[in-house]
């Protein structure tokens, strides 16, 4: 917008000189040629076309001298282009001694448009260094946001694991100690009960027993409730996944929530890192992908690899734990090779409550 403003002001200089000129005919045809150049300058910047246009119109300067009346148009979009000698074809003119006037007029106009722009380039340029400026504070800020939240992010995996081992710890605590506890007491009800002649105490010995009972069921269901929570699996599968050799590339589908219980999630475990183990062995390929997925009415497994198989050994003690696993939770496991891999996959029913 300020180079067409600057325009608008060159051509209303330039046209005081064009009007002293003799006919009609001259000045509008140096004044459409010079406006028209100027506007293909401005649409087509920095091209051939236009460095050659621009000299074109200087030299015209020789045979039409009205053209000189706009060399001030001329030399500004020269100076945009950074070719301002292209300006110099206008000295033709000198050949054809326009009125000192009208000579006067243009190179006064010359000195007004490189003025101007000098001011429009530098205020582009500062406008310039300003975006440029706003870009890196945004760059840094983006930079910064994140730093914050990979922070966050770690704060929040480190109170986690902290919880885990805290809730393991009490686990353990509660099944070592008061399990026990409640466990001797029932045999000591249960011998109580068998070495009783009294019949008043019958009643409240079978009582004491029930109580004993409930709670020692209490405390298994509590312990597994909190083992079952203290597995962060999808840690451990990343975990296993960063192990693997390294000319393998593993990729992770992980969809199966953390309320899972915790013998499924020992058991995808288990076969993940089995299967892992087994591709790193055995396998001719450079790429795993590993798919865990839980469906309303089930979980799903799959490990594939891309190197060729065309059968498999059914006797190795890997694939025979692996099938224990899975049917151990009523699911079952496959394992199937091909010219394009080696593919396990494991389906365990959810349990119905």
């Amino acid at each position: 917008m300020e180079r067409f403003i600057d325009k608008l002001a060159i051509i209303l200089i330039c046209l005081p000189a064009l009007m002293q000129s003799d006919g009609a005919a001259a000045p509008v045809t140096a004044f459409l040629a010079a406006v028209t150049v100027s506007a293909l300058a401005q649409v087509f910047p920095r091209t051939r076309m236009t460095w050659v246009l621009l000299g074109l119109s200087a030299g015209l300067c020789g045979l039409l001298p009205e053209m000189f009346c706009m060399m001030p148009l001329l030399l500004y979009d020269a100076l945009w282009e950074k070719k301002w000698w292209l300006i110099l074809f206008g000295l033709t003119v000198l050949n054809s001694a326009p009125a000192l006037s009208v000579a006067g007029a243009a190179l006064a106009g010359c000195v007004v448009t490189v003025i101007m722009y000098l001011r429009v380039s530098r205020l582009e340029k500062a406008v310039a260094d300003l975006k440029e400026l706003r870009d890196e504070v945004a760059e840094s800020n983006l930079r910064l946001k994140q730093h914050n939240e990979a922070i966050t992010r770690a704060q929040d995996s480190d109170i986690h694991i902290a919880t885990l081992k805290e809730r393991n710890r009490i686990a353990r605590e509660i099944h070592d100690n008061v399990g026990h506890l409640l466990t001797r007491a029932l045999l000591q009800a249960g011998a109580l009960g068998m070495i009783n002649k009294d019949e008043t105490l019958n009643e409240p010995i079978k009582s004491l027993r029930t109580t004993l009972d409930t709670a020692m069921t209490g405390i298994r269901q509590s312990v597994h409730d909190l083992h079952d929570e203290s597995i962060d699996l999808r840690r451990a599968v990343d975990d296993a996944i960063s192990s693997v050799d390294g000319r393998f590339t593993v990729r992770l589908d992980y969809d199966i929530s953390e309320s899972t219980s915790g013998n499924v999630k020992l058991c995808i475990l288990g076969i993940i890192k089995e299967s892992l183990s087994n591709a790193a062995k055995h396998s001719s390929g450079d790429r795993i992908y590993v798919s865990v997925q839980e469906h309303p009415a089930f979980y799903q497994l799959a490990v594939e690899d891309n190197g060729s198989c065309s059968a498999i050994a059914d006797t190795g003690i890997g694939l025979q734990n692996m099938r224990e696993r899975a049917e151990t939770l009523g699911g079952s496991i496959s394992f199937t090779p091909s010219e394009k891999g080696f593919r396990v996959f494991l389906s365990i029913p959810k349990q119905r409550r």
